[in-house]
């Protein structure tokens, strides 16, 4: 199975959207700083998570997050509302 995530940052409370296929291991790695682009943004936790059959859907859909902000706005709006 295949997973498109959002992980936030505790650091400065941004969003990071991704892709993975080991969602755990995924999370270890972003918080160990393996991944260049946020390692400034350690520690993360993970907030959402959609899973996916196969690798090409979860790829797909991963960059209709990125690209759509209105999709992630409301995905982002409705863990707000559940943090509340």
């Amino acid at each position: 199975m295949w997973f498109v995530y959002l992980l936030k940052s505790k650091k400065d409370g941004t969003y990071y959207i991704g892709y993975t296929e080991n969602l755990k291991q995924r999370l270890i790695d972003h918080n160990q700083g393996k991944t260049k682009s946020i390692k400034h943004k350690v520690p993360l936790m993970l907030v959402y998570f959609e899973g996916y059959g196969n690798k090409t859907v979860a790829r797909t859909r991963e960059i209709e997050l990125k690209n759509n902000s209105y999709k992630k706005k409301e995905i982002i709006d409705r863990i707000k509302n559940i943090e509340q």
